[in-house]
């Protein structure tokens, strides 16, 4: 039955090694888009692990900081230090920018800020492949290597330069955009203060307002002009419990006291994951079933027509006694043998296109084992048709 099969495909090899091509390149494209959403899932499970956070304090019935926008007060990280069970604390804040280098090149990435100098507490690059971990309180940053940035750049954000004085990786947002690391006071400043032009429209506005500019209260002006150039807003407060605290007790605790909402690791992941993620799931699911039925109608179509091509030869067999389980069983073989080929071809360029990509693409083993199995259940089912067009000949046509 095999080298029947074999003579078979010797017969019309062109055919069936450019089928084979072309089944690969679907098949590729296939595992490509369950790579990509693998890597959208990764992506989001990188951003909470290299966080270090065990809790995400943030805005009061807000999804923040990661999904919904997100703004407390600086100052509630010291009253979570105070809270039982609580080993560390952090303030961040997290926005999304094209940011550039001195040269002009352009690279879009999640700004975060962060305490300098406090290697280890929630929030900090967990390891460096090049440079230190930020010092000083103002113009330096640590770059995630996918931003193309180097130790040593200067990148531009907002209205200043920073030195890139460390290199860190898998440093991601959700969206798998890499993160720039600033100093906490300067993000503050990018992300919720005016520009120039608007801050002094501001200033002339409160001078000219007399319940401001008030003569008797000597100072007023000053100090409402003073809030209005200045931030104490951050978008959350990351905390890593005791070793021997409960997360949810300390999460209840803290929610009851400060009036703020409070979610646990497997609150982000759900938050991320089944809610953020979704969407984009879903519509890599049907492009699948899509691929998946193009890819049985062109396998069903190239079995039918090389069936049709050879129904004499059919005949022959059948007039010489050959078995209908034989036949059906050759053209299966032909169908499984273009299914195994075009998935290696598939396998091999997902392989190699994967790192092209400029989002993380994830290719799993389960995936491919999948893959393969949907692949032979496909081309075996789309072998029926011509099985059955095969069975049907009438061996009279080998003489006619």
């Amino acid at each position: 039955m095999i080298s029947l099969a074999a003579r078979d495909i010797q017969h019309s090899w062109a055919k069936f090694v450019l089928t084979s091509l072309g089944l690969g390149l679907l098949i590729g494209v296939t595992l490509t888009m369950a790579g990509v959403f693998r890597g959208m899932v990764d992506d989001a499970q990188a951003l909470l692990n290299n966080s270090g956070a065990d809790l995400w304090v943030v805005e009061k019935d807000t999804q923040g900081p990661y999904a919904e926008a997100s703004n407390i007060k600086d100052d509630v990280v010291r009253s979570v230090l105070g809270m039982p069970g609580v080993a560390a604390a952090s303030n961040i804040t997290y926005f999304t920018m094209q940011v550039k280098t001195v040269g002009g090149k352009e690279a879009r990435a999640m700004v975060v800020g962060i305490e300098p100098g406090a290697a280890g507490l929630p929030g900090q690059p967990g390891y460096l492949l090049a440079g230190r971990h930020l010092m000083r309180s103002h113009y330096e940053a640590v770059a995630d290597i996918k931003t193309g940035l180097s130790f040593g750049d200067k990148v531009e954000i907002r209205r200043h330069v920073y030195d890139v004085v460390g290199i860190t990786r898998r440093m991601v947002s959700s969206g798998g955009d890499p993160m720039v690391l600033i100093p906490l006071k300067d993000a503050q400043e990018a992300q919720f203060l005016k520009d120039n032009d608007s801050i002094v429209n501001d200033r002339v506005r409160t001078a000219a307002n007399p319940a401001f500019n008030r003569p008797s209260v000597p100072g007023l002006l000053d100090a409402v002009q003073s809030l209005q150039t200045s931030s104490h807003n951050v978008n959350a407060v990351l905390v890593r419990v005791a070793h021997d605290a409960s997360a949810d007790q300390v999460a209840q605790q803290i929610r009851r006291w400060k009036h703020v909402s409070v979610f646990t690791r497997a609150d982000m992941e759900e938050i991320l994951i089944e809610k953020l993620i979704a969407t984009s799931a879903k519509q890599i699911g049907m492009f699948l079933v899509i691929l998946a039925l193009v890819s049985a109608a062109i396998v069903a179509f190239i079995i039918y027509t090389m069936t049709l091509g050879k129904i004499r030869e059919i005949a022959v067999l059948k007039l010489i006694g050959t078995r209908n389980m034989t036949i059906a069983g050759m053209i299966l073989q032909q169908a499984l043998g273009l299914g195994v080929i075009g998935f290696v071809v598939g396998k091999v360029a997902a392989t190699i296109w994967a790192p092209v990509f400029p989002k993380f693409v994830l290719l799993l083993t389960q995936d491919a084992v999948t893959g393969l199995a949907a692949t032979i259940v496909i081309c075996a089912l789309a072998s029926t048709l011509a099985i059955r067009v095969a069975l049907n000949v009438d061996p009279a046509q080998a003489i006619s």
